[in-house]
């Protein structure tokens, strides 16, 4: 049976801010990194045929980290801009 997983990317500088981040391309904090680490080993012994990540860097990097930890560092990977986070105007930053 066919098994989707969706995980959102670990902590990044503005979610520790308290700042809406939308599309702002800000990086993750070190507490991200260890959620994305973390969310791999729970992954870990899960078969995966495909990834799939935002074109920003706190997605894209979570993801690397998700496949690192979970055994998965070859997999093919597609990332494309409707994945991003959705503009919220002036309340971005």
């Amino acid at each position: 049976m066919p098994l989707l997983v969706i995980v959102r990317h670990g902590q990044s500088a503005w979610n520790l801010e308290n700042r809406f981040t939308g599309e702002v391309d800000v990086p993750l904090t070190p507490l991200g990194r260890e959620e994305a680490h973390a969310a791999g080993e729970k992954l870990r012994g899960f078969s995966f045929s495909h990834g799939f990540t935002s074109v920003l860097q706190r997605a894209i990097e979570t993801l690397s980290l998700i496949l690192e930890a979970s055994g998965h560092p070859d997999l093919p990977i597609s990332r494309d801009k409707a994945l991003n986070e959705r503009n919220y105007g002036e309340l971005q930053g």
